[in-house]
């Protein structure tokens, strides 16, 4: 029988009881260290565990670059979560640059292989474009993310980070933001591509995507790179789509959700991918397995409450990521899955246990930073991450940074 989690990969929660004022002063520090450590220069400067290949320059992407680290400076000092100071949005042009420069290079050329294009909304032009209009307000900037939205609706990565699922969620924003219909028209045009590429499995039973990246073929299931972020994209958009159409794509998400489904006494776990061998560990983390199918699909209005709240226990069965305290593969990650199903079900204990990862979360990070000697500056990978889900905690709400709020 297949292990519904490593227990290697996880480790006991520990930490104070939740402290609203503690977890705004950790916030406070994340962020005034970011504002120390930035050098126009060298921007921030590249974490270990980031650096990939040798790779020793600043990282400049939304996803675990300086793109990101302005993301969410604006983001957290408009909200009101940490006092006012630099965001640093007026390097975004530079940094705009040296993306490109990163995008366009040999490696990376090579990891792609045929799929290769620098469009995508976590790591391409479109992120860096959509936070130059946010946080430097520079409206010049519009007609080219339009164009890449465009270019990217058949994208065939079929995922949230490459593909047309990312590059709808700023389109769906600024649709709201400015009222235009161009926006809404972009949108639609990805939900009729993602619709159109979704197709039957037999042996599963149900729909799946194949996404084509890095050089492979492969069904990935998850909130990052398959078919939770997807429908996570179709999810957040359904008012303007069709309603028949849309009940139709409902039915058959909720259907894959069912047949995927791994359960046992702790909870309902995912694989990573449709066919993953039974001797492969299956992983408990927002980008693959349960926090993160819990986070993508909890506003599915699909009777799914059973698959969901056994995401949720198994979330809390297998405890606090070892990696970490951040929120593709951190205990920060997995704890937006219960601010999901507080959110769905007004289940005070989901926000309790939030809230208990998000203090476990917090030692993490200061211990983790006292070893280098420095934090970790990135959205999605670092303590930047970690400060919006302590907000999110504070305010008990369940916006997941540049997929719920943009």
């Amino acid at each position: 029988m297949t292990a519904l989690f490593d227990r290697d990969r996880h480790e006991p929660l520990a930490g104070p009881v939740w402290d609203a004022g503690a977890a705004r002063a950790a916030m406070e520090r994340i962020v005034e260290d970011a504002r120390k450590a930035f050098a126009p220069d060298g921007l921030w400067p590249i974490h270990p565990a980031d650096a990939e290949d040798g790779e020793s320059g600043p990282l400049t992407s939304l996803y675990f670059g300086a793109a990101g680290v302005v993301w969410a400076l604006d983001h957290l000092a408009r909200e009101g979560a940490v006092g006012p100071g630099p965001t640093f949005a007026e390097h975004l042009a530079d940094i705009e640059v040296r993306n490109r420069q990163f995008l366009e290079s040999e490696p990376l050329r090579v990891a792609l292989g045929a799929g290769w294009q620098t469009r995508s909304w976590l790591l391409g032009d479109a992120g860096v474009f959509f936070t130059r209009w946010k946080a430097a307000a520079e409206e010049a900037v519009l007609p080219a993310l339009a164009e890449v939205i465009a270019r990217n609706t058949h994208d065939p990565a079929l995922e949230l980070m490459w593909g047309a699922p990312g590059t709808m969620l700023p389109a769906l924003s600024l649709h709201r933001s400015t009222g235009a219909a161009c926006w809404a028209d972009l949108y639609r045009a990805g939900a009729r591509a993602l619709e159109g590429s979704l197709a039957h499995d037999e042996r599963l039973g149900a729909d799946v995507w194949t996404q084509d990246l890095y050089g492979s073929r492969v069904r990935y299931l998850g909130a990052v790179h398959g078919l939770a972020g997807n429908a996570c994209a179709l999810i957040a958009g359904r008012e303007l789509l069709d309603p028949g159409a849309w009940r139709s794509l409902s039915s058959r998400l909720a259907r894959t959700l069912e047949a995927s489904a791994i359960r046992g006494a702790s909870g309902v776990n995912w694989p990573a991918f449709v066919d993953q061998p039974p001797d492969r560990p299956l992983l408990v983390q927002h980008c693959h397995g349960a926090p993160g199918m819990v986070t993508a699909l909890a506003a599915l209005d699909q009777p799914i409450d059973e698959l969901l709240n056994g995401g949720g226990e198994l979330t809390w069965a297998a405890g606090p990521l070892v990696k970490g305290a951040n929120l593709c593969h951190g205990t920060a990650g997995n704890g937006f899955a219960f601010l999901k199903l507080f959110e769905r079900t007004g289940d005070d204990r989901w926000l309790a246990r939030a809230r208990a990862f998000a203090m476990h979360a917090v030692r993490q990070s200061e211990a983790q930073a006292e070893e280098l000697g420095r934090r970790r500056y990135s959205l999605w990978t670092g303590d930047l991450g970690l400060a919006c889900f302590l907000w999110e905690c504070v305010r008990a709400s369940a916006r997941f940074p540049t997929v719920d709020v943009l």
